[in-house]
């Protein structure tokens, strides 16, 4: 068995490789649902079930994180969502 290390124990496993930042999708009167799915799934990588719950989650509630991560993987796809017509913005994540 192998020694035990409490400064090695990991209490938020995958929390430092996510990135700080955000991409939040907000709803607009433009873009059709399928339109915004079709982009989510073809820009940011979502599976269909992903790309629809954000659209639905945009839809009502105004906005919904899209995707975490570094700031520079971040702008490249805030432009492509740009120019399909898609209100996004990238915010800085505060962690105490």
């Amino acid at each position: 068995m192998a020694p035990y290390d409490k400064k090695e124990e990991n209490h938020n496993p995958g929390k430092e490789n996510m990135g700080d930042h955000v991409l939040i999708l907000y709803n607009d009167d433009v873009n059709t649902f399928d339109d915004v799915i079709n982009a989510l799934i073809t820009i940011c990588q979502h599976d269909s079930t992903q790309a629809e719950q954000c659209t639905i989650i945009a839809h009502y509630n105004g906005s919904c994180e899209i995707k975490r991560g570094l700031y520079p993987d971040l702008v490249h796809l805030r432009q492509k969502l740009e120019e399909q017509s898609l209100r996004v913005r990238i915010h800085q994540l505060i962690v105490p």
